[in-house]
């Protein structure tokens, strides 16, 4: 399936019916009274959020989402139908926007919440409403107010507790799967990951077991220049905003001449000119593809140039899950200090 994460939608609401105009004609009630129904209301646009979609995709396709309108009132008193309301199913993690103001008008964080985007019209009163001493025969009713339109443009943030961060091809969407249930594609060359993957870690048997667990998210590869939308780095690093834990992956990349640290700096660089608050975020660095050779003998002189920065940097191969029970520990032990202040 593939992924979007940004669209644009119109939404209308459905317009109330009119109230009618009709009276009573029963045999021996030559002047019977006002008889008009009101008008049914117009039906809503509700955005409701679903934890099992992880795409925008079929917004794509469908550009204007309307509801139902109201029927018009009747004669003998018969109101007008509400019209149905239009409920469609978006992510956890959906934030909308009004693009006429550009203000957030809501975001999707839980599971089944519903937000209406676009509220029907009120249905118009009949004219049995408009009755009074002076005019027992009211030949006025009203129309059904016009049911709400917006232009909202959606934006698709994932869910995670912790975010992979990291130069292309140096070993997320490997770890990913390594220490979750999750299969992202994996392949030796840059931006295999081209869309954001969530996983979950499983602590102590999981919740079914008596444990507990997290969502680790797999952000595409950064490159130079990605706050400024290089790479599409503008769409990726947005997924990053939700986590509460970074996790920074570095390796040595022989055929590149990439030099670890300075990977790193230039990713804390585009971090900080995206999001000054995102940089500030907990982050564990920790050196990957430990199984081959080179990285192991490098590591231990790495670790100290780290460490004069005044950065711990850690040691872990997916490949051989070597450090990835310890790597766990370590990120559940930061994102329960990081869910305190919020109890």
């Amino acid at each position: 399936m593939r992924f979007v994460d940004e669209c644009r939608v119109k939404v209308v609401a459905g317009d109330g019916g009119n109230g009618a105009v009709a009276f009573r004609r029963e045999k021996f009630i030559p002047f019977g009274g006002p008889a008009g129904g009101d008008g049914g209301r117009g039906g809503d646009v509700v955005f409701v959020g679903d934890e099992g979609m992880s795409t925008l995709l079929d917004f794509t396709h469908a550009r204007t989402i309307d509801a139902e309108r109201g029927e018009h009132g009747q004669g003998k008193d018969c109101h007008g139908r509400s019209g149905a309301d239009r409920v469609e199913r978006v992510p956890v993690g959906t934030q909308i926007f009004d693009t006429t103001t550009g203000e957030l008008f809501a975001d999707v964080t839980e599971h089944s919440q519903r937000v209406i985007v676009a509220r029907g019209g009120r249905g118009g009163r009949g004219n049995l409403h408009f009755a009074t001493p002076h005019d027992r025969a009211p030949r006025r009713a009203e129309k059904g107010d016009h049911g709400e339109t917006r232009e909202l443009r959606l934006e698709l943030k994932v869910m995670a507790d912790v975010g992979l961060l990291g130069f292309p091809n140096v070993g997320k969407s490997t770890l990913v799967a390594s220490v979750s249930a999750a299969r992202p594609k994996i392949a030796d060359y840059p931006f295999t990951t081209l869309a954001p993957t969530l996983g979950v870690v499983e602590i102590g048997g999981g919740p079914r077991a008596g444990g507990t667990s997290f969502v680790i998210a797999d952000i595409p590869g950064l490159v130079p220049g990605a706050s400024e939308g290089v790479g599409l780095g503008i769409r990726f690093l947005r997924h990053v905003e939700r986590t509460r834990v970074i996790l920074h992956l570095v390796t040595l990349d022989a055929g590149e001449g990439r030099d670890p640290l300075a990977d790193y700096r230039a990713i804390r660089k585009e971090l900080e000119r995206y999001s000054p608050s995102l940089a500030k975020r907990p982050e564990i660095v920790v050196l990957s593809k430990a199984d081959l050779p080179e990285v192991r003998e490098a590591y231990p002189e790495l670790k100290k140039r780290f460490r004069r920065a005044k950065i711990a940097l850690g040691l872990v191969s997916a490949a051989t899950k070597e450090g990835l029970p310890d790597l766990v520990g370590v990120l559940w032990k930061r994102l329960i200090e990081e869910r305190q202040p919020e109890r």
